[in-house]
């Protein structure tokens, strides 16, 4: 079920992206121009911006319902911060309902942060139009506020949906307020491992396409200066023998050596405050 999870949240994140991107859609805007003015198109328009997030909402309690039909025995729903793994019984629909909501919206968090990383690379065009568009405005923001926005966000949501949570009986209450902002700060830290996986990847079409040629097309082009930028810290070292740039590998190594240290301290750093 795990499986049937992810792949009904991709097709939520496929909607929403539908839905941020329609309004570039050159063909929703075209009229025919005649002599006698501006005609309507023969055929109206029968998708529009609002049917994408009703098709969302639909999949999202659809899904609730199927859940909560099959019961706690067959499937507990799991969702898993980094920090901590939050489990929903699926014996109550409202229960099963909120997880739905909140499963995908913990995917909609990880696809936005890494685009976050991605804008703050900064990548050559066109291939960065793609970034832009889902991001919006947060594209032009200076870098230290896209910085903090991961953690500012990820804390505040956590902070709201821990009472929530709480009443779900999902966790157990934090004894003071100090103790759920000390929380709602772990959670909103741990969004930046988020940033190994589009770095990771990055790094690692990088290595693939140092050995194999794919052609001038603007994707590797924007992959193979982007992780240069990335790779930047490292120039200095003696990395390159013959032929062979080993950069990229060590890259990765130490990209997700940090990761996986700094997911351990979180971790520990979670389970040691008092709830």
């Amino acid at each position: 079920m795990g499986y049937v999870d992810f792949i009904l949240n991709l097709a939520g994140l496929l909607l929403w992206l539908n839905w941020r991107s329609i309004r570039f859609d050159p063909l929703a805007k075209r009229r025919p121009a005649t002599l006698m003015g501006t005609l309507r198109p023969a055929a109206p328009q029968k998708l529009y911006r609002w049917h994408l997030l009703a098709f969302i909402g639909v999949l999202l309690v659809v899904r609730a319902l199927i859940y909560w039909w099959m019961g706690s025995s067959a499937w507990v729903g799991k969702l898993d911060l980094g920090v901590t793994v939050l489990s929903f019984r699926s014996d109550w629909f409202l229960r099963m309902l909120f997880f739905s909501f909140f499963s995908f919206g913990l995917m909609l968090g990880i696809f936005y942060v890494g685009l976050l990383a991605l804008s703050l690379l900064a990548g050559p065009e066109p291939i960065h139009s793609l970034v832009k568009i889902p991001l919006g405005r947060v594209d032009d923001w200076p870098r230290w506020a896209k910085i903090l926005l991961p953690t500012v966000v990820a804390a505040a949501v956590w902070c709201v949906a821990s009472w929530l949570l709480v009443w779900l009986q999902i966790m157990p209450p934090p004894i003071s307020m100090a103790q759920r902002l000390e929380q709602s700060l772990v959670v909103g830290l741990g969004g930046y491992l988020i940033w190994k996986i589009p770095v990771g990847l990055l790094l690692a079409l990088h290595l693939l396409n140092s050995y194999i040629y794919f052609g001038k097309h603007p994707f590797w082009k924007y992959v193979n200066a982007t992780a240069q930028k990335i790779l930047r810290p490292l120039q200095a070292l003696p990395l390159r023998l013959g032929k062979v740039d080993f950069a990229p590998v060590v890259g990765m190594v130490i990209l997700f050596l940090a990761a996986e240290g700094v997911a351990r301290w979180l971790t520990w750093l979670y389970a040691k405050l008092p709830i």
